[in-house]
């Protein structure tokens, strides 16, 4: 068979992907936080962008603006001061100082609060376990080989207090030997917080007891010899070891679970997110109103001195038109995606409360059953969308703040033939397992029988599904005998 070379002809239809279409899709799926980010950035890279001040008014003449900003401010002519010799020698600068230090403070000097410098800024660093053991061990008479090891030691916290590493491993990096860890190790575990370096839960507590006095009492025999029965709730076990009453091991129980199995925490660096609304939604009479949050988003524009350039009322070279007519295209475009966004969001969110205004009326029992097809039908869009807007969005509502997502549902039938929303099941579920009995905690079977009576009809591993997303234990784990 030969082999030969053809030239053919062929229709067909192709779906792409455009940049633009990219940035679009990209921009509608961002969050709040990082849409900002997105802004910023480019505002530094493309000069035609610029945000929207009111203090500028468009209708000026370019030109005649640039040359303002451009223009050096005028230098005033300042004469020399010379001073008077006799002068200066008759001036009490006693006084001048005490009237200067006069007790007021910085905040005296500030007439109106709207002057004043924000709470914030007068905020000091927060200290962190590393800087309050570190501290503490500046204040501590040590050897030099114990304070080179103690620092070591310090070095190697995790964020809960605890030691990460072996003694070997802190006496070979810091090129020391055992025995003097050893003995920093103990300088360290009596700093503050109580419990502090320690190599494992059981140590912690021990040292927390010890520090408390209570090292020799039926609290520390429990840490030290039966840790693993009281972690298994095992009192009777640890009453008939000891021989003492079950009473006094739920005591020595309860005074356990105060202590604290984390003493870094408190010196965490973690710094609290706090959620942004993308839109607000107010009880206006009997009407719910859908509000776009705009606050903290630049306004965008074009700037009018490059609009000028393109139209042809100033002269530029054709590589600089070039360039100022791709960068014209693609702010364009991204204030067209922006506002596409915003839109979007919005029509969203008016979807969903049309389909949940029982809920935001009567609350968490009367939220229905949606899926993204039902949004999408409504405000004929794919669901594709509606999926990307409701990704990281927030929206503020007078019965609290909740992602877009939470108002999609799965229906769980009940037992009258209709449907209730899955969260409407998990606060039934919250509900039920917050007002049991401590000591006698309902199993998974019977949720499922008292939802049953309320009308749901759920299975048992469903409810073991939902107790689990809700970060609630086992009936096991939730049991107290104290």
């Amino acid at each position: 068979m030969a082999l030969e070379i053809r030239q053919q002809m062929k229709l067909s239809q192709q779906l792409v992907m455009t940049p633009q279409l990219q940035q679009a899709i990209k921009l509608l799926q961002l969050s709040r936080m990082e849409l900002e980010a997105v802004v910023r950035q480019e505002l530094e890279e493309n000069p035609v962008l610029e945000e929207g001040l009111d203090s500028l008014d468009e209708k000026d003449d370019p030109n005649e603006r640039a040359e303002a900003m451009e223009a050096p401010a005028p230098i005033e002519e300042v004469q020399e001061f010379k001073g008077d010799s006799e002068e200066l020698s008759q001036l009490d600068w006693q006084a001048y100082l005490d009237g200067y230090h006069s007790g007021s403070t910085t905040a005296d000097i500030y007439e109106a609060d709207e002057e004043r410098p924000s709470f914030e800024n007068l905020l000091t660093k927060k200290p962190s376990l590393s800087d309050h053991l570190m501290w503490q061990l500046n204040l501590t008479r040590i050897g030099p080989e114990e304070r080179v090891a103690a620092a070591e030691i310090i070095g190697n916290l995790d964020e809960g207090g605890y030691l990460i590493a072996s003694l070997e491993e802190i006496g070979q990096a810091a090129g020391i030997s055992p025995e003097v860890v050893e003995r920093a190790l103990a300088v360290v575990q009596e700093f503050d917080p109580a419990g502090v370096a320690s190599r494992n839960l059981q140590e912690c507590l021990l040292r927390q007891v010890e520090q408390l006095g209570m090292g020799e009492s039926l609290v520390g025999v429990v840490l030290r010899d039966h840790i693993a029965d009281l972690e298994n709730r095992r009192y009777p076990a640890i009453a008939k070891a000891l021989n003492v009453s079950l009473d006094e091991v739920l005591g020595a129980g309860r005074i356990i679970s105060g202590l604290d199995p984390s003493p870094g925490r408190a010196y965490s660096q973690e710094e609290v997110q706090y959620i942004t609304p993308d839109i607000f939604v107010y009880k206006v009479g009997d009407e719910y109103m859908v509000v776009l949050n705009d606050e903290g988003l630049p306004t965008l524009r074009i700037n009018s001195f490059y609009r000028n350039a393109l139209s042809g009322s100033t002269q530029v070279d054709e590589k600089a038109g070039e360039y100022i007519q791709e960068k014209m295209r693609g702010a364009v475009w991204l204030i067209k995606s922006i506002h596409q966004r915003q839109r979007t969001i919005y029509r969203v969110t008016k979807s969903i409360v049309k389909f949940q205004r029982d809920f935001f009326e009567k609350g968490i029992e009367y939220l229905k059953p949606l899926v993204l097809r039902d949004v999408a039908e409504d405000i004929e869009m794919h669901e594709s969308t509606v999926s990307r807007v409701t990704t990281n969005k927030y929206v503020q509502t007078p019965r609290g703040l909740f992602e877009l997502k939470y108002f999609f549902n799965s229906g769980i039938n009940t037992t009258v033939g209709d449907s209730i929303a899955s969260e409407s099941v998990k606060s039934k579920i919250k509900e039920i397992i917050a007002a049991e009995n401590a000591k006698k905690p309902y199993s998974d079977q019977k949720i499922v029988n008292i939802l049953k009576q309320q009308g749901i009809d759920i299975a048992r591993r469903t409810v073991t599904k939902y107790r689990e997303m809700l970060g609630i234990r086992s009936s096991t784990e939730r049991k107290r005998l104290f």
